[in-house]
């Protein structure tokens, strides 16, 4: 369905902030609540308009704190606070049609290289894609809570040789490709595959190019747009952890 608005002025960040390009939008403000600014680059755009940045740690505010921060800075917290119950209404609906992931305990990886996979690496407590199984009727497992504990990193990593750290984990879950390619991968490591949820197949590896892949790091645009899908995919994963 095509909205028929003004298509809106995006920036590539890959190598930094193009300070000119946003500076030529003439902005009342910059919201920045979930982002990685530095303190030069929050100087920087502050010469540019006022900025709203994360109220903690870079890439690390939950979705909620994101819409109520965002929205009193623009002057609509009344309508932040109903967007906020209008989705979390959207994620109980949607979790209600799959009572197998209550209390199930998930584990999100981060990216993997198919070349090198004498370390695993996961999202801690700290990161909203961790953060949001809870949301979704999931559990933190032991092996990643006790991790987190004492770091404020939102990214960890464990030796392949350590992975009977993660035999609490029921479901993982990470960045993938569209044919399998990259679960087919771990499946076929001597160490890897014998995480248990490698091993029975309660895996599900997000296809890194397409949409899904946003549902599994909560915004206001990824909740209601893929949320189903993802619910669905993290369902059929359950099903294999009985």
């Amino acid at each position: 369905m095509e909205l028929k608005a003004e298509t809106p002025v995006l920036f590539d960040e890959t190598d930094g902030i193009d300070f000119e390009a946003v500076a030529d939008t003439e902005p009342d403000v910059i919201l920045a609540a979930y982002s990685g600014l530095t303190e030069q680059d929050y100087e920087t755009l502050s010469d540019i308009a006022p900025v709203v940045a994360y109220p903690d740690a870079p890439w690390a505010t939950p979705w909620r704190d994101i819409i109520r921060t965002n929205s009193k800075a623009i002057g609509l917290a009344d309508e932040g606070d109903k967007l906020i119950t209008d989705l979390e209404g959207d994620i109980a609906r949607a979790v209600a049609k799959y009572p197998q992931l209550k209390g199930k305990s998930a584990m999100f990886m981060t990216h993997v290289d198919p070349n090198d996979v004498s370390e695993i690496g996961f999202y801690t407590t700290h990161d909203t894609r961790t953060q949001f199984f809870e949301d979704l009727g999931l559990k933190i497992p032991g092996s990643i809570t006790d991790a987190s504990k004492g770091t404020d990193k939102f990214a960890l990593t464990r030796s392949a040789e350590q992975i009977d750290v993660f035999d609490d984990v029921d479901i993982i879950t990470g960045y993938g490709d569209e044919k399998g390619e990259m679960l087919g991968n771990l499946r076929k490591d001597p160490l890897i595959s014998k995480i248990p949820a490698i091993e029975r197949g309660s895996a599900y590896l997000l296809p890194g190019t397409k949409p899904l892949a946003t549902a599994a790091n909560p915004t206001p645009l990824s909740i209601s747009w893929v949320l189903d899908d993802y619910v669905a995919a993290l369902a059929e994963a359950a099903d294999k952890a009985k």
